[in-house]
């Protein structure tokens, strides 16, 4: 097993070197938390050893982002700390903590234990994603569902991040939706949104992660783009939507329109995650709706 181990301190490496290495683990160190994201977003390692006292991990937010990075792997997190923390200021996000200095017997244990769980939660995501996979995908507008769109778009963020990239979310919604469908039955709801999904993937990147994120209000995520050309891509979808005619039995054609919220990031923090993008792109929706809908209303965070 490959474990990483975020130890400045060259004694107390070579004490987890000594005790752990050997033919079945190799030891990759590393000095910042930020080094050890490559190796958790390909899967290389899955065990990071951390000396809680003198890393980074307690301005870095890593553990909680670590999680979020590829959630398909699970990452397990030891800390080493030379105190005696009591229950109520231990970390949080951590699998275990082990006080220095410890012997090399204890420290094996722990690493044996964390193979048993990671073991175990290998086989359950592999039985988990069997399952998510037959619905990640809403049936009515091929897109992705909520839960779905969550993992990819967090994915998105934590790689714009890296990369020191902007990012922006368009949240759309259709106007006047519910007199929609109790006007003309859910048959012709049901053709709106698939009109509004079909245009809203012809107007996009063919790489741009879209979810339908409830009834019919959906997302999507523009890697790369902010501002002004987020508000071109939400234009392009209003406009194809308001340009199309979904016909109705023993009525006029139905005219559809739609408002957008953006929410655009010039830099992304630590602390941004992508429930807070998507709300901030929502409150934005709504704030376009609220003006009398078929237009946008763009928000830098």
């Amino acid at each position: 097993m490959k474990i990483m181990a975020l130890e400045n301190n060259p004694k107390e490496l070579a004490l987890i070197e000594q005790a752990l290495s050997g033919k079945r683990n190799e030891i990759i160190p590393i000095t910042t938390s930020e080094q050890a994201t490559p190796y958790i977003l390909s899967g290389e390692s899955r065990f990071l050893i951390a000396n809680w006292d003198s890393s980074d991990l307690r301005t870095s937010r890593f553990m909680t982002r670590a999680r979020a990075i590829n959630p398909a792997e699970p990452i397990y997190i030891l800390l080493t700390t030379a105190k005696n923390l009591d229950e109520g200021i231990e970390p949080t996000g951590m699998d275990d903590i082990i006080q220095r200095p410890f012997k090399a017997a204890d420290l094996k244990n722990r690493v044996s234990i964390a193979e048993r769980i990671l073991s175990l939660a290998s086989s359950l995501a592999v039985a988990k994603d069997q399952l998510d996979n037959q619905t990640v995908f809403d049936n009515l507008t091929s897109f992705m569902g909520r839960k779905a769109f969550l993992r990819q778009s967090a994915a998105e963020l934590e790689r714009s991040r890296r990369a020191s990239l902007p990012i922006s979310l368009i949240a759309l919604d259709v106007d006047n939706f519910k007199i929609i469908n109790d006007t003309f039955g859910v048959q012709t709801g049901d053709d709106v949104l698939q009109v509004v999904a079909q245009t809203i993937r012809d107007k996009s990147r063919p790489y741009d992660c879209i979810g339908r994120w409830a009834g019919d209000e959906f997302v999507l995520i523009l890697a790369g783009v902010i501002g002004a050309d987020a508000e071109k891509v939400a234009e392009r979808i209003i406009a194809g939507v308001r340009g199309t005619r979904i016909e109705v039995q023993n009525e006029p054609p139905l005219n559809v329109k739609v408002s957008a919220g953006i929410a655009s990031i010039a830099r992304i923090s630590t602390s941004m995650d992508v429930d807070m993008l998507i709300e901030k792109a929502r409150q934005a929706m709504s704030r376009a709706k609220e003006a009398g809908g078929n237009q946008i209303f763009l928000s830098f965070i």
